[in-house]
């Protein structure tokens, strides 16, 4: 640590301070979290297991869902946790492997939703190149440069804020720690390492966004040239992925795309980002993909369920 930084332990307050909201919160986000695992630890075994959800876009699923088991693991055990004890003190180095490991799995996630979104594109736009396009070579590089992304994304973000002088107060209004919340406890000027993490996450989420956003106009503009069978599976998958998209990216940007400031909206944002989206993500995608939906029948009744 730092000379100068005289800070061993953040209080966060959390998302309330009533104790009867406190003890709602704990089973609504208990039920949460319970929900992700099941629903996200059924889609990695379905695809890992069915010999018919073997495509480049199952491959990406499967590995979507585990990144969302991470992320959710990280943030959701300690969350109730505190929600259940009261408790909100933790550790400087606790506190800097949590912001370190939610920008790892959160940078991650959002580019391996570029790569999807991508995969759809070659899909349904190339479709005779598409298997040459996407081997299997080339997806494990995809994937890892997901991984290399969301590692250098989180480890700009923790070098930003590692070294800062941290001498008092400790109280962090949130119930994670997270740059901005951080930030505000700085003792001295913010202004130039506001706009370093406006530039590595904000800047990020909104290119990425745009590119999303122009790959999906694009395959939803050649979607004229298929068959209506056709036209109505790539609609089914594209909807789904378009949605977690959506859930994930909005609250991103308006979170890191911005002037270094905190505001009331931002506890809930947080929480849908890293706790409920990793939930929804399984439901949107299965209950609107029929090959899912049939791998994981097959595999409950070959399990004698």
């Amino acid at each position: 640590m730092d000379q100068g930084n005289n800070v061993t332990y953040f209080i966060l307050l959390g998302l309330t301070q009533n104790p009867m909201e406190q003890k709602v919160l704990f089973v609504i986000f208990l039920l949460v979290y319970i929900l992700t695992l099941m629903g996200n630890l059924l889609i990695v075994v379905t695809v890992t297991i069915s010999k018919t959800l073997d495509s480049p876009m199952y491959f990406f699923l499967a590995n979507l869902s585990f990144v969302d088991i991470i992320l959710s693991s990280v943030i959701s055990p300690k969350l109730i946790y505190n929600l259940l004890l009261g408790e909100t003190i933790v550790s400087f180095k606790f506190c800097m492997f949590q912001l370190f490991t939610e920008h790892l799995f959160g940078g991650v996630e959002i580019i391996l939703l570029l790569v999807m979104a991508y995969d759809r594109y070659v899909a349904i736009c190339k479709p005779l190149h598409y298997s040459v396009i996407m081997r299997q070579w080339v997806c494990v590089v995809l994937l890892v440069v997901a991984w290399v992304g969301g590692f250098l994304h989180s480890i700009m973000q923790l070098s930003t804020v590692y070294g800062l002088p941290f001498c008092g107060p400790n109280v962090i209004d949130h119930f994670i720690c997270d740059m901005y919340p951080l930030l505000k406890l700085v003792c001295g000027e913010t202004y130039v390492i506001g706009l370093l993490v406006i530039a590595n996450g904000g800047l990020m989420c909104s290119i990425l966004f745009l590119l999303l956003l122009i790959s999906y106009g694009v395959i939803l503009n050649s979607l004229k040239n298929l068959s209506k069978d056709a036209k109505h599976k790539a609609l089914s998958t594209c909807g789904s992925h378009i949605t977690v998209v959506v859930l994930y990216f909005v609250p991103c940007i308006f979170m890191y795309a911005r002037p270094a400031k905190t505001f009331p909206i931002d506890k809930s944002l947080s929480v849908f980002y890293t706790v409920i989206t990793p939930m929804l993500n399984p439901y949107i995608y299965t209950l609107r993909n029929s090959e899912m939906t049939n791998a994981m029948k097959r595999l409950w009744k070959r399990k004698g369920m």
